[in-house]
């Protein structure tokens, strides 16, 4: 992976946290605004994407990805990714090149501004306690995907507290079984090194993220949530291994 510039490590750990907040907070209220005057995510999806460009470039954080035609282009699809930082948001707001919807625990819909910001792009809340609205939750998302928006789920739950893979909760993988479509996993490397869990300022470095093929829900086999999250966190497990 390319080194940082010395710039770049000199800046970044001063200037992230204006470059994440300034631009969000400028944003948001323009991608609101294009969404209900549009009634199109999409809109509200590209300020998302232009939110993650400024601040990956500002900060010198460089992105690779590999296994973009492991994409299908013409249906909706399940990205099940690992989560290790905050930077792993932006990020795939740059390398996936569809609109998504990403799936949230709903107590981050009560933070002023941010929750503005994911209503209008589309985020569904997911209820962690389980039961009936745990399953409204899926409902909503299936109906995402039948309008044609992907989503993306993180199965670990949270951010990993040392990088390392932590174990799936199936529940979210029961989207995959109630909507049929394909679910895409998605390994993320390098995140954590800029921006660990707890951290409140990142720094340059480089980041690759590993698509593999989709995991479809044939009607030959019929697969558990279960082996769903198993063999999409073992294939996970493995484009982690992937050297550069």
């Amino acid at each position: 992976m390319n080194r940082p510039s010395i710039l770049h490590r000199i800046i970044t750990p001063i200037v992230f946290p204006f470059v994440l907040i300034i631009p969000f907070l400028a944003l948001t209220p323009v991608a609101a605004a294009a969404y209900h005057i549009t009634k199109a995510r999409k809109n509200a999806h590209r300020f998302g994407k232009l939110w993650a460009n400024i601040l990956l470039t500002t900060c010198g954080i460089k992105v690779d990805v590999m296994g973009l035609e492991n994409i299908p282009m013409n249906e909706p699809v399940i990205f099940a990714c690992n989560h290790a930082s905050q930077i792993d948001i932006p990020v795939l707001y740059k390398v996936l090149p569809v609109t998504f919807r990403f799936l949230v625990k709903k107590e981050l819909f009560k933070i002023p501004v941010l929750g503005t910001a994911m209503r209008s792009a589309g985020y569904i809340p997911i209820d962690r306690s389980g039961g009936k609205a745990a399953v409204r939750s899926l409902q909503a998302a299936a109906q995402e995907l039948k309008k044609g928006a992907s989503i993306v789920i993180f199965p670990e739950g949270t951010r990993s507290l040392d990088g390392s893979l932590g174990p799936f909760k199936a529940g979210a993988f029961a989207l995959a079984i109630r909507s049929k479509h394909p679910v895409i996993p998605v390994a993320i490397h390098g995140t954590y090194e800029i921006l660990p869990k707890g951290g409140f300022t990142a720094r340059p470095g480089s980041v690759r993220v590993n698509i593999g093929p989709p995991i479809r829900m044939d009607a030959e086999r019929s697969l558990s949530r279960d082996e769903i999250a198993s063999m999409t966190r073992e294939t996970i497990a493995g484009l982690l291994k992937e050297k550069v």
